[in-house]
């Protein structure tokens, strides 16, 4: 089956046939083959979150500008796409009264003489009420469609004491509203609980500037000394904990990755030097550690395990660059629990299988490791991955909030995330010639999936268990394991420290059974 690429941004849109009327009211129909040339950006973890070249620059080709040539079209044509004809248009759009033999609308002729008056009269009358008791209605049926949608998705303006707002968060949003009030000039304006919950979710979003130094080494010549660090990519965090001292924000590994200096631009403007606390690289995540001053906002943690499909979903982050941070996008949650395998080491193989959720609110470069919240403000994911090609549109990915909540805090404690240890390099079966399997390992011809062990390292659980090269491990605790993605996860999510694991294997031909105890 034929892998999805990973990052993939696509700078345009394919566009449908549209039929375009001119004045003369004669038909052209622009096809795929009339658009502008399709082109993509392959957005790796080494450039997921690296600034764009500037819209105003000659040549400059941006997915927001070829966004604006797309609803430059729309514009140009949408409101004829699903138009009929030019006279059925015409004739659906004018009065009865005005078809036909004038005044005969009632069907009855001229005037009956009796003072009755003719049915002229009473068709330019029906003429004139007619349209105007129909748009009265369909004003009445809007006003009332509005205020429906607007209470359902907004949350009305009173809000909703099972939000999963706190109280003490509820009146934070209250006074947010009003200032934003006092900020329009307009006492009278509607400022939605949700509007009022993104405003204050804003202030714990900050953008990471990743700073490294460039060497260089010119032919013929000695290494140019290394310069002062420079932006080398840019990406998105978020302030979840507070102490007297310290603010900890959490982002995604990939966009501190290779970093020399850590740099965090908060909401307000401020510049700060972060420090690294720790990384995993399974989980793509990061916490950075700054000096509080007078940083008073970290975002409330909601819970992803009570997620919906269908629930309001919203982006917050910086995407490409800073020219944009602080962006706001809103979506829903697409879906639950996806698995998304993940190649960590850039070899071509998948590694890992990361577990994520599935929403379209836009994710763009630089919006990795921003917030994903919900209609409250609460985290409830960090954006961390979108799919994206000319086929698709609108599938980004988030790590849940519950699983980032345990990392962050071993990341804190540890540096790291203390997962069992084995102790031995591993190959998939799979990747080797049936050739080998046969001849060289004696395998027998009805096993085709399992891991090799390439290597094992000296003092390890897996050498006190008597494993060795080019043993093939088949099962763990009974569990079939087809290859190495297979063999981690059962290690990492079913698994810890110094619990046994049964392993079995084959050596030389013959399966065998031993039992190692994880470090």
């Amino acid at each position: 089956m034929e892998r999805s690429q990973k990052h993939i941004i696509p700078k345009d849109q394919y566009r449908r046939n549209r039929r375009v009327f001119s004045d003369d009211g004669s038909q052209k129909i622009n096809g795929p083959d009339q658009t502008p040339q399709d082109t993509t950006d392959t957005v790796s973890s080494e450039n997921h979150y690296d600034t764009v070249q500037d819209p105003s620059a000659d040549g400059a080709d941006t997915t927001y500008a070829a966004a604006e040539r797309e609803n430059e079209g729309s514009q140009a044509d949408g409101s004829r796409d699903y138009a009929p004809g030019e006279e059925g248009y015409r004739d659906n759009s004018a009065p009865a009264s005005m078809g036909g033999t004038p005044g005969n609308t009632s069907g009855r002729g001229p005037s009956d003489g009796n003072g009755n008056g003719g049915g002229r009269r009473r068709g330019c009358l029906g003429s004139l009420l007619l349209p105007f008791l129909a748009g009265l209605i369909g004003a009445l049926a809007m006003l009332l469609l509005f205020n429906v949608f607007d209470d359902n998705n907004d949350g009305g303006g009173t809000g909703n004491p099972d939000d999963g707002v706190s109280e003490e968060n509820r009146q934070e949003i209250e006074d947010i509203k009003g200032q934003l009030q006092e900020q329009s000039g307009d006492e009278n304006k509607q400022i939605s609980d949700i509007t009022a919950a993104i405003q204050r979710a804003k202030q714990s979003v900050v953008s990471v500037i990743n700073l490294q130094k460039a060497g260089q080494i010119v032919p013929g010549y000695q290494e140019v000394p290394e310069s002062e660090p420079e932006e080398a990519g840019t990406g998105s965090g978020v302030i979840y904990k507070l102490t007297d001292e310290y603010a900890y924000i959490v982002t995604n590994n990939h966009v501190v990755e290779g970093a020399e200096e850590l740099q965090v631009n908060l909401e307000n403007g401020d510049q700060l030097t972060a420090e690294l606390i720790g990384t995993d690289v399974w989980t793509d995540l990061a916490v950075l550690r700054v000096e509080r001053g007078n940083i008073e906002n970290a975002i409330d943690f909601g819970n992803s395990d009570e997620l919906l499909v269908g629930e309001t979903a919203i982006a917050i982050g910086s995407p490409l660059g800073q020219a944009f941070s602080g962006s706001v996008s809103r979506g829903i949650i697409s879906g639950l629990d996806r698995s998304v395998p993940v190649d960590i080491d850039t070899d071509g193989n998948y590694d890992w299988e990361a577990n994520v959720l599935q929403t379209d609110a836009a994710i763009n470069p630089g919006n990795s490791g921003g917030a994903l919240v919900d209609q409250a403000g609460n985290l409830i994911g960090i954006n961390s991955m979108k799919i994206s090609m000319p086929t698709v549109e609108g599938i980004g990915f988030a790590i849940p909030v519950n699983e980032v909540e345990q990392i962050v805090t071993q990341l804190e404690e540890n540096g790291e995330v203390q997962r069992p240890y084995l102790g031995v390099m591993l190959q998939d079966l799979y990747t080797v010639p049936a050739e080998v399997l046969v001849n060289q390992m004696n395998l027998p011809d009805d096993v085709n999936s399992g891991v090799i062990i390439s290597n094992v390292e000296e003092g390890t659980p897996a050498a006190e268990a008597g494993l060795e090269a080019l043993d093939v491990v088949v099962s763990l605790d009974g569990e079939p394991v087809e290859n190495m993605l297979e063999l981690r996860k059962y290690l990492y999510y079913e698994k810890a420290q110094g619990e046994e694991l049964e392993i079995e294997y084959y050596r030389n031909g013959e399966l065998q059974t031993t039992t190692a105890t994880l470090e």
